[in-house]
């Protein structure tokens, strides 16, 4: 019954199937997942086509720790890129995901701030929302704000993670926590799409 405005994080395949990584409290398994306008880039809060379905998602429950982590599977009509969208900032071709280091320069995408860029600061870190609390999480100041959650993090042409959350905002500065996507291809046993070139 509930509509969250989220990002995508990385365009992914299980087997054959293709799909993309997102934040586990962006939805549940089994929900639909839709584009925001006809083409994903807004006007915001425009409801449009759906493009696919929740296949898995973790989130804690009160009192708990958990991980933050979901993807989804996309209709077969909708075609992949190892992309992340740079808001005008030049979009990125992901290559892999070797974990930067602390003190690495990174890069976030997302639907509401656009593209915000910081250091890592801190890795394996746990965060405690008033829902749970989330561990294994990387910290960095690239800034973001509500509706940036599950989108990607990168470093270089290195993907690094997905949105989880965190506090500030663009004006003011952030502190903000991301889900490793190593840990999501892992869990969910999917292969993160790439270019060689």
């Amino acid at each position: 019954g509930y509509l969250y405005a989220c990002s995508i994080g990385f365009n992914v395949t299980k087997g054959t199937t293709p799909g993309y990584v997102s934040a586990g409290h962006c939805g549940d398994a089994g929900e639909p997942a839709y584009l925001e306008g006809s083409a994903g880039t807004g006007p915001q809060w425009t409801l449009g086509p759906q493009i696919g379905t929740f296949q898995g998602s973790t989130f804690p429950n009160p009192g708990q720790t958990g991980t933050d982590m979901s993807w989804v599977q996309i209709s077969g009509s909708n075609t992949q890129s190892a992309t992340v969208y740079g808001w005008g900032s030049g979009d990125v071709t992901v290559k892999g995901s070797t974990e930067g280091a602390v003190g690495a320069a990174i890069c976030r995408s997302g639907r509401t701030s656009g593209w915000r860029c910081g250091t890592i600061l801190g890795r394996n870190e746990t965060i405690v929302y008033a829902q749970g609390a989330v561990s294994g999480l990387s910290r960095s100041n690239a800034c973001a704000e509500p509706g940036d959650s599950g989108g990607s993090w990168i470093s270089g042409d290195q993907a690094q993670g997905v949105t989880s959350g965190g506090s500030g905002n663009c004006t003011s500065g952030a502190t903000m926590w991301f889900q490793p996507v190593n840990e999501i291809l892992s869990v969910y046993g999917l292969s993160l799409t790439t270019s060689g070139g």
